[in-house]
């Protein structure tokens, strides 16, 4: 074959390549952005119940070490503890029930946002699709989307971390009603909740749980699209790197998360465990600073261990169940 002949296969595999991508481009044009919205918001839901039964036991010891840093030596006496003590229900997977809901609400709503802010910055920055968008411009649409998704999670992860903490709490004497307490299951806790101080009740640690959230997910959407990029194989689309890749990419995009927000998260959970019922909630400075000058800046990172163990699978599993729900759906939707 001379110099100057055209390597026809490469050619012909570029052309196909294009016409693939056109396809997909005209078949997402079709579709209305009410269908797409639709499409994250069911799988969000689906990646939220893979993650919580996933990662559950875990989220429960990372918890109890950061509200109570000092009961326990590492993360291994913990988990030990806590299913010596309560077992695997009440004790491991305490809290179960608000995390699937907390989950659900959060992710079907962050993944709902999360493709509307695609779209928005696609229109911005002229592009004609939201393949192109840059891993910024995407970490900047996770950022924006978990503004919205914070309304959803604070009251969720407030009844969930009370009941993650309420031994050491009654233990502690900080706890109304001691032990008895322990029978209150997640509606017991929300009703109590409501009766004593209402909805704004409810809300204690929004302000903290927006400080975690919006940047937290600039690093989780930014570490994913990354990672995906880096793993896409020649002549493939983001879309078409398979069930390993994909998991692998969600578990950075986890860690990248939990590694630059961690500090921020011990806040959150300190306060939303300590402003028991009916008593005044510290604030964001207040609380920071008091762990600072107490207890060092190793507490802002009590917990981070079993949490990076926790969230490789955990969010790896949310990403695979969130874009096997995604393709199979649009698939459908395509094809009607």
């Amino acid at each position: 074959m001379s110099a100057d002949q055209p390597n026809l296969p490469i050619l012909v595999h570029e052309e196909q390549l294009e016409h693939h991508h056109a396809g997909e481009t005209e078949a997402e044009s079709k579709r209305s952005h009410t269908v797409d919205a639709v499409i994250d918001f069911v799988g969000g839901i689906n990646g939220a119940i893979a993650s919580v039964y996933v990662g559950q036991s875990l989220d429960t010891v990372k918890v109890k070490m950061q509200t109570f840093p000092h009961l326990y030596r590492n993360a291994l006496d913990c988990f030990l503890q806590t299913y010596r003590q309560d077992g695997i229900a009440r004790g491991l997977y305490a809290g179960t029930v608000p995390a699937l809901v907390a989950n659900m609400a959060e992710n079907s709503v962050l993944f709902l946002f999360y493709g509307l802010c695609q779209k928005a910055i696609m229109a911005l920055r002229g592009r004609s699709d939201v393949a192109h968008l840059t891993p910024i411009e995407n970490a900047l649409s996770g950022s924006g989307a978990a503004f919205f998704c914070a309304f959803t999670l604070t009251p969720t992860e407030l009844v969930k971390c009370r009941l993650q903490a309420m031994r050491e709490m009654a233990s502690q004497g900080k706890l109304e009603g001691g032990l008895e307490r322990l029978k209150l299951g997640p509606w017991g806790i929300t009703k109590e909740i409501l009766q004593v101080e209402g909805i704004r009740g409810l809300f204690k640690g929004l302000t903290a749980t927006m400080a975690r959230e919006m940047p937290g997910y600039f690093f989780f959407f930014g570490g994913y699209e990354v990672t995906r990029h880096f793993l896409t194989p020649e002549g493939k689309t983001k879309d078409e790197i398979g069930a390993a890749r994909t998991i692998v990419a969600g578990g950075v995009g986890g860690m990248c998360l939990w590694s630059a927000i961690f500090p921020t998260d011990v806040v959150k959970s300190r306060i939303q465990v300590e402003s028991t019922v009916g008593k005044k909630a510290p604030g964001f400075l207040v609380t920071f600073n008091h762990i600072l000058k107490s207890e060092g800046v190793k507490s802002l990172y009590k917990g981070l261990g079993p949490t990076l163990v926790r969230t490789f699978p955990a969010t790896g599993s949310l990403f695979l169940a969130y874009e096997t729900t995604k393709k199979f759906l649009t698939d459908l939707a395509d094809n009607r």
